[in-house]
């Protein structure tokens, strides 16, 4: 490898003081050692600019702010008093930022007026930290998550998207009187487009399947056919409607199969699907197992 002139790098630096900013540490490049000390420093700030504005979501607005921080980080060398404070600051800033932010968007979905209590959470949160008692036990606080959180969840949601269900049902009720139309024992729609004379899947069949899915506006959310790639999957490990439909079909089939949003995703919520949503897929079985 080509051996680095550090010397030159010190010249082209002029090997004046350099500084970047007030909060800025000023660089002398005096020798080697400055050299690539400060030559290292350029390689990791616009990384370190990336991942703070990016990954910690720091305002650039703020960045002076930072630097001071980091200043005063650095200078603090190995005082355990410090770095246990610094380390709250952090660990503080995670809660707010990302963990309460995940939680409320968990329990309210994208109603933003919603907040779980920031001062019961840290209250029991730092009785934890100091090994005092808390009002609860940790089994005990599992199970009323549990159990509450899902009841927040359906209320949140329901107030949100209520109105799906009463869309979806509509929707349904007019599709179930067109002709050929069929309903199948758990609530499922189906049409036949055109009917197979193969094996009919158990619910553990591998099934290879070409699909695509669509709300009831239309909007299409996934296409095996537009991947042009048809997919193989187990029939009980894909939405209850998909189950239901996949075991009354012979191989060969193609069929418009509406399901209702209780076999479909019901309250939750995925990046193309709103809760409660009823959604119309056209399915056509190709075979079983993988060919």
């Amino acid at each position: 490898m080509k051996k680095l002139t550090f010397a030159a790098v010190a010249v082209a630096a002029t090997a004046m003081f350099m500084s970047c900013g007030n909060s800025t540490p000023k660089a002398n490049l005096k020798s080697e050692i400055d050299t690539v000390s400060y030559a290292m420093g350029v390689m990791q700030g616009q990384s370190l600019k990336e991942y703070v504005t990016r990954g910690m979501g720091i305002d650039t607005a703020y960045i002076d702010e930072f630097i001071k921080g980091i200043n005063v980080g650095v200078n603090s060398g190995d005082d355990k008093k410090k770095a246990a404070y610094y380390a709250g600051i952090q660990i503080g800033q995670q809660i707010s930022n990302q963990m309460v932010k995940a939680i409320n968007h968990d329990l309210f979905g994208d109603d933003s007026t919603k907040s779980i209590s920031m001062k019961n959470l840290m209250a029991a949160l730092i009785c934890g930290v100091n090994g005092e008692k808390t009002v609860m036990t940790p089994e005990q606080a599992q199970q009323i998550w549990q159990i509450k959180s899902q009841a927040i969840k359906a209320k949140s949601m329901e107030a949100q998207y209520g109105k799906n269900k009463e869309a979806g049902a509509k929707y349904m009720a007019e599709y179930a009187k067109k002709a050929g139309v069929k309903k199948l024992d758990g609530g499922v729609l189906y049409r036949v487009i055109k009917e197979g004379k193969g094996e009919m899947p158990k619910d553990t069949s591998l099934v290879r399947v070409h699909y695509e899915g669509k709300t009831i506006d239309g909007k299409v959310f996934d296409s095996s056919y537009e991947r042009k790639e048809p997919v193989s999957l187990r029939a009980n490990q894909v939405i209850p409607g998909w189950t239901e439909a996949l075991t009354h079909m012979p191989v060969g089939s193609t069929w418009e199969v509406v399901i209702p949003y209780d076999k479909a995703y019901g309250d939750r919520e995925t990046s193309q699907i709103k809760p409660f949503s009823t959604l119309v897929f056209k399915i056509e079985l190709i075979g079983l197992g993988r060919k």
